[in-house]
């Protein structure tokens, strides 16, 4: 039975007394803005929470933390490392599994660039610490985990890094991030990195040599690995090289919207072949269509039925990229500090304060859900999408170190 309630610990409430650090007024974890709850009767509301009840649901792709209401002060509050998971908002979002893509490289703690060894760890730490002080979200580090979190009426949280940067040229790094719960790792976040190029290089050179060696200690730790991030060029040659499936955790369809963040038809043919799983992606104003240019739940799940018809329904899942707070805000600062992943598209679209419909963890499944259900998709498909092709591809990817 999933929980509506928590006890949580939040470590900013822990600080030395009498230290200066800076106090950040933080977003509200529930109804931020008026989003859409999508529209249903009540017989069709009540499968939705039976279909909730019954998951496993899964989030392939999330930020489940709370950020400054004022997004000016994003870097300043990243700088302590101390980030407050959003323990209220997660237990009302439906989910059993949640893959926390923490904020070593977003945010920055000694490093203004980001993506830095110590950080990474520290970030870590931090969250690990959080996690043991609480009774509610627990880390999965094999699937018997998350049957365990179910039954406990737990949420399981896999711990995952959107970019391998931060092990430089160390192999070893990798099984270090394995032994700190570490389940996913991005090949590259955007930029090139030793493993190879981002998409938001103008040139991709492909994976490197020292990139087809972390791909193969990854695949001998039982990591999942990611090209949500990674130019075209670096992703079919990690497709190739990996002996078990590749995620693009969060993304869409390039021929739906044609930014270098959105995966091209020829990419997410190879991944499908290989039995990985995109999970459909809601950060503000990736997921439009030529026809649909406000960002919203019904642009966000166009993405997700032409993946379906192009690659099969089995290989199609949910990476909303969402958290706690002023996404918009967040792109922002983050494009102000380091520049756009890459041109924009030419076809015009409508900037928006927030994606309506798919705005924080809390709504994001239970709002997909809904919109499936009233688009007569058969309860077997939704489940399918919601969680069942993700642990499916988990079973390959982290079979080499699941002692289940």
């Amino acid at each position: 039975m999933k929980r509506t309630a928590y006890r949580g610990y939040r470590s900013y409430a822990y600080l030395e007394p009498g230290r200066d650090y800076r106090v950040f007024e933080l977003a509200a974890e529930l109804d931020r803005v008026p989003s859409t709850v999508v529209a249903t009767t009540p017989e069709q509301e009540a499968r939705v929470q039976s279909l909730l009840e019954r998951g496993p649901i899964v989030s392939f792709h999330d930020h489940p933390t709370v950020i400054p209401d004022d997004a000016d002060e994003l870097f300043e509050y990243r700088r302590h490392g101390r980030d407050v998971t959003g323990y209220l908002g997660l237990s009302r979002s439906g989910l059993d599994c949640v893959f926390d893509n923490l904020a070593d490289g977003e945010g920055q703690i000694t490093s203004l660039a980001g993506w830095k060894w110590d950080d990474t760890l520290y970030d870590l730490g931090m969250r690990l610490c959080d996690l043991a002080h609480q009774d509610f979200c627990m880390v999965v580090r094999r699937l018997s985990d998350l049957e365990a979190a179910r039954t406990r009426g737990q949420l399981g949280i896999v711990l995952a890094v959107e970019s391998a940067a931060p092990i430089e040229n160390e192999l070893d790094r990798l099984d270090i991030l394995y032994g700190f719960g570490v389940r996913a790792v991005g090949v590259t976040y955007s930029e090139a990195n030793n493993l190879g190029s981002g998409l938001a290089e103008a040139t991709d050179g492909g994976l490197t040599r020292f990139g087809r060696a972390a791909v193969r200690r990854m695949n001998q730790l039982g990591i999942l690995v990611d090209c949500s991030h990674a130019g075209d060029r670096t992703t079919l040659d990690t497709i190739e090289a990996s002996t078990t499936p590749v995620s693009i955790s969060h993304a869409g369809a390039r021929a739906l919207w044609p930014t270098p963040r959105m995966k091209p038809d020829d990419v997410l043919r190879a991944m499908a072949e290989r039995g990985g799983v995109i999970g459909i992606e809601a950060a503000p104003h990736t997921t439009l269509t030529p026809t649909q240019r406000r960002h919203t739940i019904d642009s966000y799940m166009a993405h997700f039925e032409y993946c379906c018809e192009l690659i099969g329904i089995e290989h199609v899942a949910f990476g909303p990229d969402t958290l706690f707070g002023d996404h918009v805000g967040l792109h922002r600062v983050m494009t102000e500090r380091f520049g756009p992943l890459g041109p924009e598209p030419a076809v015009p679209f409508e900037r928006v304060p927030f994606v309506d419909g798919v705005e924080s963890p809390a709504e994001a499944l239970p709002n997909i859900v809904r919109w499936l259900v009233t688009h007569g998709y058969s309860d077997a498909d939704i489940l399918r999408v919601a969680g069942g092709n993700i642990l499916r591809c988990l079973r390959e990817a982290w079979a080499p170190g699941d002692a289940a």
